[in-house]
């Protein structure tokens, strides 16, 4: 119990160090475009301004209604205790051994089989799981991926990847409008002199380049703090069922369903317990830095690995 609790703390520690950073880079790229776009590196205060404004707003707006959009976005319907008492009975366990509040549920129609947490916290938690798992797994099964959706409201998954996608897309968004105002009019009030023409040439260089690179790299340090955090989730529901297995043998189930879910895009996909738009014989990315998951097979091993401890 003590190393879960030490990996969550240690969890809770990197991802407030993580969206430190990450306004710093924003407050860096917001600056830096300032100066290049107006040609004078005292516009980079108000620019910084700004940039800090537009995350606020983008963060509060994706913090409060981002679980919403999501839920809407996937197409999934609320259900209640009667429409599915054995899902109700699954979760409620699970929210008692682990002194959770009981989340949401919800269905998504499609064959496919996967599930979803979102949220802003324990007490805000959603969880939605395809008819296709709800077909198809066996209550062990189903345990065990209940558990990894509550691993990750437990871990506060659900709130940081929120607020990693607001991130991730304010600084897209600034990099786009920078590059654009550095298009049409960038460094319109060029320094005085050959040095001041040369600073701003720099400054205009290292902006442009900035720009263009900033959003993938922002987009792969999200790609790759999901994947680390799949692995915790596996861990912590391992650990919440004493039942490695039911989870592996989920997994395996996962992996080998050939149904894609037309619910699932970039924006999503994401949150899903297995990669929703990886159809059996398409893995050429799955396992890749641009993938949003880590190989299954890999999932699998670490948890059979940890039901080989507790033996």
């Amino acid at each position: 119990m003590a190393q879960f609790e030490q990996l969550i703390a240690a969890n809770k520690r990197n991802s407030v160090l993580l969206v430190v950073v990450f306004v710093l880079f924003i407050c860096g790229l917001g600056g830096l475009l300032g100066w290049a776009i107006w040609g004078d590196w005292r516009a980079a205060v108000p620019s910084i301004a700004i940039a800090l404004v537009v995350a606020l707003v983008t963060g509060l707006i994706g913090y409060y209604s981002g679980p919403q959009a999501v839920l809407a976005l996937s197409r999934a319907r609320p259900i209640s205790k009667q429409d599915d008492p054995q899902l109700y009975n699954v979760a409620e366990e699970l929210t008692l051994a682990s002194g959770l509040p009981m989340p949401k549920l919800y269905i998504i129609d499609t064959p496919a089989m996967n599930a979803f947490a979102t949220g802003r916290d324990p007490e805000h938690a959603h969880i939605a799981v395809t008819s296709g798992l709800r077909d198809r797994l066996g209550r062990d099964q189903l345990q065990g991926v209940l558990a990894h959706e509550l691993s990750h409201v437990k871990n506060f998954d659900i709130r940081f990847m929120t607020l990693m996608a607001v991130l991730v897309g304010t600084v897209v968004m600034l990099a786009h409008i920078g590059t654009r105002a550095m298009w049409f009019g960038g460094g319109r009030r060029r320094g005085s002199g050959k040095g001041g023409g040369l600073v701003m040439l720099v400054v205009l260089i290292v902006a442009l380049v900035l720009a263009v690179v900033a959003p993938i790299l922002a987009r792969l340090i999200q790609l790759a703090v999901s994947r680390q955090r799949e692995f915790l989730a596996d861990a912590s529901a391992a650990h919440m069922t004493r039942y490695p297995e039911g989870l592996a043998s989920a997994l395996e189930a996962l992996a080998a369903d050939v149904h894609e879910m037309p619910q699932a895009n970039g924006a999503n996909a994401h949150l899903f317990i297995h990669e929703p738009r990886m159809a059996r014989g398409e893995r050429k990315r799955h396992g890749s830095v641009w993938s949003s998951h880590p190989p299954i097979e890999e999932r699998i091993a670490r948890i059979r690995a940890i039901g080989n401890i507790g033996a």
